[in-house]
């Protein structure tokens, strides 16, 4: 039987397919002055459209995988509270907080904080991390991959503890807590979603079988039906139902991807199990780009059956 703080996604029995918004790059015209207002009318485009939920990269230094590390990046949740601060309806996590970059309990605290203050509209979104650049920048201990995974194992066990009627310690491996009191405790109920990013089949996807309400994957429509076999097999190990958890996909298409494109791919990872398709926002006007590109085809995304 499932755990009593497990949950559902949050509009059980509705097989829409959802719309998510990343923005994982801040490189915008005009000075850092102009940055808060370009994010508001993003934020407060996406919320008109109909997305779901908008996420941000919680990195140090931007990704030198894809651009180059000095580019700007804020920190993620930050950001998220002033998002959430020009909004009403529009959910918010990052995708995804890596587990050494802040104390679980200070995160847990964290995700609260943004969850009472936005009315009960934060996920926690969290991963392995791997950037190890950043953490050497600016001296955050970055320990072996196989560490990580058991921090981050216990990561999400201090944060659901916190967020229980157990204030009582916590004693682990790598994290000893003398007391897990979160007050005020968070506005989700019976505490905010968690989404794990990553597709590892051995580690991560038993981990999202075991702790969270979503998974993060970054593959195409060929990749996902192994990623979400290799799920189902740790769900069936660990009891659990696999139709509980939330895959959420991106949606690999151009910036000026045509309707058609836009439809065609969402329509290929809705067949193969994915009820989230999560778009992302690079280029230097994202609300005008939002509103040009998506606001055609957002009701049509919506009729695509998951």
């Amino acid at each position: 039987m499932a755990e009593p703080w497990r949950l559902a996604a949050p509009e059980e029995g509705d097989d829409a397919m959802h719309v998510d918004l990343h923005v994982p790059r801040f490189t915008w015209p005009g000075t850092p002055a102009s940055t808060g207002e370009t994010l508001a009318a993003l934020a407060r485009t996406a919320e008109e459209l109909g997305v779901r939920t908008l996420s941000v990269m919680d990195h140090f230094f931007q990704m030198e995988r894809a651009w180059p590390a000095d580019e700007p990046m804020l920190e993620g949740y930050t950001t998220l509270a002033f998002a959430a601060a020009k909004t009403e309806r529009l959910r918010f996590r990052t995708l995804v907080t890596g587990v050494t970059y802040r104390h679980p309990g200070l995160l847990a605290k964290t995700v609260t904080t943004l969850d009472v203050l936005s009315g009960g509209r934060a996920e926690l979104g969290i991963g392995a991390a791997w950037y190890e650049r950043e953490h050497l920048g600016l001296g955050v201990p970055f320990p072996p991959v196989a560490e990580r995974f058991e921090r981050l194992e216990e990561a999400l066990q201090i944060c659901l503890q916190m967020w229980s009627e157990d204030n009582g310690p916590y004693d682990g491996t790598h994290y000893r807590l003398a007391e897990t009191l979160c007050s005020p405790p968070p506005v989700s109920s019976p505490r905010p979603r968690i989404l794990i990013g990553g597709g590892g089949e051995r580690k991560t996807l038993r981990l999202v079988a075991k702790y969270a309400d979503a998974c993060n994957l970054f593959v195409g429509p060929d990749g996902v039906p192994p990623k979400l076999e290799a799920l189902r097999r740790h769900c069936d190990d660990l009891g659990r139902d696999p139709a509980d958890i939330e895959v959420t996909v991106a949606l690999n298409v151009p910036e000026d991807a045509d309707p058609d494109t836009i439809l065609r791919e969402a329509d290929a990872l809705a067949k193969v199990g994915a009820h989230t398709v999560v778009l992302r926002s690079i280029g230097p006007d994202p609300a005008a780009w939002l509103q040009r590109i998506y606001g055609p085809v957002m009701s049509r995304l919506a009729d695509l059956a998951t």
